[in-house]
């Protein structure tokens, strides 16, 4: 494929730095090798030694010096290599995907940064997107001032109708046609709705069909909840080149290390590299030999097992606010189960809008959850949904917080109907 036609002008001006790709040759140097090309402090004067790290299992994970020099020096702008290894390795077990050879993946600082560099090299003046989106997502297109084909979404996500439908309004239209198409195909924040295969398939059949780059942002790809097999990534449907994959260690891990990262294209990658040469240098060094030890003294079979321990538990959490949901909130809210994530989604049909109760009353009455407003491409029209997360709450919280909820609904419906008469 011809990515350039794909590249903002930004993108398109990009070089690479020198330095940090002469620090390439780094990654596996001659012993006799003298640099005297970097900036780089002496490693001898960090005031960091080692470390021994207690892990909630009851085990040490054991830095050693010569790892946690390297932790603490400038790496290279894709990521430190131990690291890079281990994730190739996981993204083949995991999703396989069918044009690995010409794929290359990078560390990010979290998810959403490695996110935000794609939409900077990406982004023209039309895109395509769901009708509900990750609200830091409509933080990082908004200064873009993007035309958006906005798509519906059902009980099964993302409306392949719809957005066979938007795109060729816009292709007839005569104006820009989108030549991106981002979207949360598990556990969708916010509404918690995995895409099943088949609707994944017809996604990528009609991204093929308009050309499009599909933009994967998938950080609850572990935390599904369901017997039933994850159904494949994007990224394993490739077959022509066209999606950059974003995951994520924020929720299966840490979410201060802020280690992400993106997979996908190699000419793509190589850009969104460049870009990381002129901003962060390269990703926190020491989470990245944190998170890689870690992955080390697991293994596998570690890694699957902490995977299966958080799904239990997210799932049991999930379920007593859903029993507490259906003790207090019956009758007033409409909601969805949600297959994944830590979310639950509701509609409160006797409002015409949440934001006014959720802004300026529901601290006042001890609870507070996320307007729909915040999640919509349109935040302008009124919107009855909100959002809750059972993640942190303890089972008294959550029945707490419904019960309030509850409370806060009749008073706001009351408010309402008196301000029609």
């Amino acid at each position: 494929m011809d990515y350039s036609k794909y590249l903002s002008v930004s993108s398109s001006n990009r070089k690479p730095s020198g330095i940090s790709e002469m620090q390439m040759l780094l990654t596996d140097p001659s012993p006799s090798l003298v640099w005297l090309a970097s900036g780089m402090p002496n490693p001898q004067q960090f005031p960091f030694c080692d470390a021994a790290i207690n892990l909630s299992d009851g085990s040490v994970l054991e830095i050693s010096k010569e790892v946690m020099a390297t932790g603490l020096q400038y790496g290279p702008t894709p990521g430190y290599v131990p690291l890079i290894e281990q994730l190739k390795e996981m993204t083949l077990r995991t999703h396989n995907p069918p044009r690995w050879t010409e794929s290359d993946l990078l560390v990010t600082v979290g998810c959403q940064d490695g996110l935000a560099k794609a939409v900077e090299m990406l982004f023209r003046p039309r895109t395509a997107s769901r009708k509900t989106r990750y609200p830091d997502a409509l933080c990082i297109l908004a200064p873009l001032k993007l035309k958006y084909v906005i798509v519906t979404a059902d009980e099964r996500g993302m409306c392949p109708v719809a957005l066979k439908k938007g795109l060729e309004e816009a292709r007839l239209s005569g104006g820009p046609v989108p030549k991106v198409l981002y979207l949360v195909p598990t556990a969708c924040n916010p509404t918690g709705i995995t895409i099943d295969e088949a609707r994944r398939r017809e996604i990528y059949s009609i991204a093929s069909e308009y050309d499009l780059i599909i933009l994967e942002d998938d950080p609850y790809l572990f935390l599904q909840y369901d017997e039933e097999p994850m159904p494949p990534s994007f990224l394993r449907l490739d077959t022509e080149g066209r999606v950059l994959r974003f995951d994520s260690f924020s929720k299966i891990v840490s979410a201060g290390l802020r280690v992400g990262f993106v997979t996908g294209p190699a000419p793509l990658i190589e850009r969104i590299n460049w870009h990381m040469q002129a901003s962060v240098l390269c990703p926190p060094g020491i989470s990245q030999v944190m998170v890689s030890e870690l992955l080390r003294k697991w293994g596998d079979d570690g890694f699957k097992k902490h995977v299966g321990k958080l799904r239990d538990f997210y799932k049991a959490q999930r379920d007593v606010m859903l029993r507490a949901v259906e003790e207090h909130l019956t009758g007033l809210c409409e909601w969805t189960v949600p297959k994944g994530g830590i979310y639950i989604w509701f509609k409160v049909p006797g409002l015409h809008d949440t934001t006014p109760m959720l802004v300026k009353r529901a601290v006042l009455k001890g609870v507070v959850l996320v307007p729909g407003k915040d999640f919509m491409v349109d935040d302008k029209k009124q919107c009855q949904y909100m959002r809750a997360a059972f993640s942190c709450a303890t089972k008294e919280q959550m029945w707490k917080g419904m019960e309030k909820l509850a409370e806060l609904i009749r008073e706001e419906m009351a408010l309402q109907q008196d301000s029609q008469h």
